[in-house]
């Protein structure tokens, strides 16, 4: 896991091990080559001891309670700002920010929440995988906000197929234009509630579905799933403590696996990378710096291929970090692009009511996906004043109970009694917005501030515009608007007023700081992920996106990253790189 001779030269290097990292180490180390990758945060084996997910309520910290240590020594303070309730289990795999400072103005806070372990955010994110449609890439290039895609549905469409068949998605043929449909497992089924809400909006919408959503959580494991040491789904919704049936993916579960098969992988924990290295006589990236997380003590590794999946963000401190006599401002950036273009999806309002008429109706287990209204505002039209659109993250499979949490008051017999009572059903409804790729949206290093290591700290200055509280307003009149159409009662529907900020970052799908686009002059990436300035330094996470549509990103973020591998293998395999 540590190979101590860092003086070998390898075929590739990749930095990150989450996702992107993930699908990078298996596609190269699949066609054989000599592959490292780069993790700055502590090694953690599948299933790991830190898992929590067979552990029952009562006998773990404080009932899974976040410990006041938290408050009391300063530790996780933007976490505790915008996610007051959090818990033992959700901590667990995100970083403090005491300990990985990073800034941004007072009056525009920016949340970047991270994952610094083996497997990144793979361990910890929503699993909903979404596909983009062909108005997502052709979006910019159409109303001219940001720099045009230059690729599109088609170029991407097969690599979906790919990553999909490999990972699993439990999901629903729902024929729809806006988001295609996929290689897919048996679907979750919607409760009682959400499917009356989708019959309602059926009747009276053309453009307006209510879907089951599309989990990376297994229905039915397929031999090369099973190979890999992974199971069906329990229905347990404890993914966030970690999933020791390797039930939902993660590069943890099934590409790391996948790639240690070939013999081809080395991996190197707590090795925080700080610069990609430039050689100036070949006009390529000669491998990486690395800082020893716990000696802070650097080191070089040599490879023919960088490639970064260290997150948007992360990638982006690596790139402008890494200066040279060619790249006083950052390898890869003639352009002066790299770290321009911050995005992040944003919930500018959300709605609540109760379904009537289903209080004897009872939910069995806990299903591992929500329910999902997809963007139906791609085009403007006349009676809205923005451009782009949002969608809804929904949900109603809860009934309130008692709870297992710890967290509900009361025991022994009232509580078995009170949970065989019929209830209402909830709905709730959460708007997810596309935020507009604005240049002024950016990120620099600090000119004075560093972390524990000697690296400069990101700052970050990214904020929603009048496009997005333009969306707001019109996002909590269609909410209202449905809720009524479904018959619901109590409808309660909260948006942020026109001078209240709206968090950017605590989606956890921040994107950009290294466009892909046709024009060297005004991006940082070509049609493959390749940067423009120095061939064999690619970019497969969220940095290389050009616009953020209203779909969760990680789906993308894979097939790009497949697609990527598999034109550099190929430019390897010629000797070109």
């Amino acid at each position: 896991m540590n190979p101590s001779n860092h003086e070998t030269e390898y075929d590739v290097i990749i930095v990150g091990s989450g996702i992107t990292g993930g699908w990078a180490a298996k596609e190269f180390s699949e066609k054989g080559f000599n592959t490292l990758v780069l993790e700055r945060g502590p090694n953690l084996e599948h299933p790991s001891p830190k898992y929590t997910d067979m552990q029952a309520p009562w006998d773990r910290e404080n009932r899974g309670l976040a410990s006041e240590v938290y408050d009391d020594q300063g530790r996780y303070q933007m976490m505790k700002q915008v996610k007051p309730n959090l818990t033992n289990d959700f901590v667990n795999f995100f970083v403090d920010d005491k300990e990985h400072p990073y800034s941004y103005p007072k009056e525009r806070p920016f949340m970047w929440i991270r994952g610094y372990q083996l497997g990144g955010r793979s361990l910890t994110w929503g699993r909903q995988v979404l596909r983009w449609g062909k108005k997502d890439f052709e979006a910019n290039a159409k109303d001219g906000h940001g720099v045009p895609w230059p690729i599109g549905y088609d170029d991407v469409a097969p690599w979906y197929d790919y990553v999909e068949s490999f990972i699993g998605v439990s999901a629903n043929k729902d024929g729809l234009d806006v988001l295609p449909d996929g290689v897919f497992q048996k679907p979750w089924e919607m409760s009682a509630a959400e499917k009356h809400i989708s019959k309602k909006l059926a009747e009276n919408y053309n453009d307006r579905h209510l879907i089951v959503g599309r989990a990376a959580n297994l229905t039915e494991p397929t031999a090369e799933q099973q190979k890999l040491g992974r199971g069906t789904c329990q229905a347990r919704f404890y993914c966030r403590r970690g999933c020791t049936f390797g039930a939902y993916f993660s590069s943890n579960s099934a590409t790391l696996p996948a790639a240690k098969k070939t013999g081809n992988l080395s991996i190197v924990t707590d090795a925080i990378v700080s610069t990609v290295d430039y050689n100036k006589a070949t006009g390529k990236a000669s491998g990486v710096t690395v800082i020893d997380a716990n000696s802070k003590q650097k080191r070089s590794y040599k490879s023919r291929v960088v490639f970064l999946c260290a997150s948007a963000l992360d990638s982006v401190k690596i790139l402008l970090n890494s200066k040279s006599e060619d790249f006083p401002n950052g390898i890869a950036n003639s352009s002066g692009a790299v770290g321009h273009y911050i995005m992040d999806h944003f919930v500018g309002a959300t709605g609540m009511a109760e379904v009537p008429g289903l209080e004897d109706r009872y939910s069995y287990g806990r299903r591992p996906i929500a329910t999902y209204i997809p963007n139906y505002r791609h085009d403007k039209t006349d009676d809205v004043n923005f451009v782009r659109g949002y969608g809804y993250q929904t949900t109603a499979r809860d009934r309130p109970n008692s709870g297992n949490s710890g967290k509900s008051v009361g025991i022994g017999a009232a509580v078995k009694d009170q949970a065989y009572q019929d209830k209402p059903w909830y709905f709730r409804a959460y708007m997810y917005g596309e935020m507009l790729p604005y240049y002024d949206n950016f990120a620099t290093l600090h000119p004075t501030k560093q972390d524990k290591w000697g690296v400069p700290q990101l700052h970050i200055d990214a904020q929603i515009r009048d496009n997005e509280r333009k969306m707001t307003h019109q996002a909590a009149k269609d909410i209202q608007e449905m809720l009524e159409v479904a018959g619901c009662k109590n409808i309660k529907v909260t948006k942020k007023s026109a001078n209240e900020h709206i968090m950017i970052g605590d989606r956890i799908h921040e994107m950009g700081g290294a466009c892909m686009g046709d024009d060297p002059k005004v991006s940082v990436l070509n049609k493959w992920n390749q940067t423009h300035d120095v061939p064999n330094l690619f970019i497969t996470d969220g940095a290389c996106m050009s616009s953020c549509a209203t779909q969760n990103p990680s789906l993308t973020y894979m097939a790009l990253t497949a697609r990527a591998a598999d034109y550099a293998a190929k430019l390897m395999t010629k000797g070109t790189l």
